[in-house]
């Protein structure tokens, strides 16, 4: 399986990194080996002295897709979770600078967290459901999917366009604005419309 992350599908996320706005969303994959085994936690890798958390709602793939119509896109999945795309900010602001990929920066081992898995159908509208990240008690980020510039249906079919979809495959739909710094010792909570999806210990 593959993770596919969508970058920039944020107005206010983008303005907080001082990004342009897209014209396309912005694609990046990252490998099954950057699944993180929350029994064990996340500990901040060693080439990185600013992880940050970016908290997501993740959409599960259930059959085989490509040239997907956003149409029959709500087709290809069934399932919907919350996660955290682990970047590497300090070494992706180096890539950047020198026109290099992101992938040590946001692909690296134990870099994606997935939560719990929940039946779309519990939520009346998908492109209106509500989730957060609360760092040591504290809401540190929020969002609502009804905020994306791209919504759900029509990031898989724009995905499926240059990579077939498979069963299994996980879509990460973007992140909100209030990214910040993990540092050991810090607990992680991930809330989809008041439900607890994970809980993390950062070592």
């Amino acid at each position: 399986m593959k993770i596919i992350c969508v970058g920039r599908n944020y107005t206010e996320h983008i303005e907080e990194l001082a990004n342009e706005k897209p014209d396309n969303p912005v694609v990046f994959i990252k490998p099954d080996t950057s699944i993180l085994n929350k029994e064990q936690g996340f500990y901040i890798p060693d080439f990185s002295e600013e992880v940050h958390h970016e908290v997501e709602l993740l959409v599960r793939i259930n059959k085989v897709g490509k040239h997907i119509d956003p149409k029959f896109a709500h087709k290809y999945y069934d399932q919907i979770s919350l996660g955290i795309d682990f970047t590497a900010r300090d070494l992706q602001a180096k890539l950047k600078e020198k026109g290099l990929p992101w992938e040590k920066a946001k692909a690296f081992d134990g870099s994606a967290l997935i939560g719990e898995w929940i039946d779309k159908n519990e939520f009346e509208d998908i492109d209106k459901v509500h989730f957060n990240l609360i760092k040591n008690s504290e809401v540190v980020q929020k969002g609502n999917t009804a905020h994306m510039l791209w919504k759900i249906d029509e990031l898989i079919s724009y995905v499926s366009k240059y990579f077939t979809l498979k069963t299994g495959d996980v879509v990460f739909t973007g992140t909100p604005s209030g990214v910040g710094k993990v540092t050991k010792g810090d607990y992680l909570e991930g809330y989809l419309e008041g439900k607890k999806l994970f809980t993390l210990n950062i070592k």
